[in-house]
């Protein structure tokens, strides 16, 4: 009987603790809440410096937290992934809901900076739910910078609620056939390739 050899765990393996840590580093100052920013920009250095995908494959903490909740502690009930989450109308949808909330957050951080609006300190999950932030330090800072900070904030912990709840009903790492950043980097690097 042939013995079948576990796969090799490398040091990005790990980077799903960068989710853990974003997450509580926000509950404990909401100015962290900036970190998030990280997840939109490597992405998108890795597609338009080096044409490929390979942040997401490997580097994305998201992926990796899926990976390993989904697929090495069994949290995955492993149902298919619909096909029709797979297409084209579906993924460029969802992203063009993506970026027109995050939109949303620079208005409102826009509108903050020139004094006609007033910071939130509230989070709010999956576009609806607000939720009092009371332990989250925001200090002597410029207005702006917290209300970015608790909407973005919301914005990312929603879309980590929703990928791990993709996970545990279907495949592991079903929010990376859908994920907007996955979305928009795959059409930069089609877009390189034919350049």
């Amino acid at each position: 009987m042939r013995q079948i050899k576990p796969a090799k765990t490398h040091w990005y393996h790990y980077l799903w603790l960068y989710s853990f840590f974003f997450i509580l580093a926000g509950y404990f100052n909401i100015l962290l809440a900036w970190l998030g920013l990280i997840s939109f920009t490597l992405p998108l250095i890795f597609a338009f410096g080096f044409g490929t995908k390979s942040f997401c494959n490997r580097y994305c903490d998201r992926g990796q937290l899926l990976r390993w909740a989904g697929g090495q502690l069994g949290l995955s009930r492993g149902h298919r992934t619909p096909d029709w989450m797979k297409t084209k109308w579906f993924r460029y949808g969802f992203m063009a809901f993506f970026f027109a909330m995050f939109g949303n957050i620079v208005y409102t951080t826009w509108l903050v900076a020139q004094g006609a609006g007033t910071v939130s300190r509230t989070v709010t999950l999956l576009w609806h739910f607000t939720i009092p932030w009371q332990q989250a330090f925001v200090g002597d800072t410029l207005p702006w910078i917290a209300a970015f900070s608790y909407k973005l904030y919301g914005f990312m912990v929603t879309s980590e609620l929703l990928a791990v709840g993709l996970m545990l009903w279907f495949q592991p790492r079903t929010w990376c056939v859908c994920c907007p950043m996955g979305t928009l980097t795959q059409m930069v690097c089609k877009k390189k390739a034919t350049n």
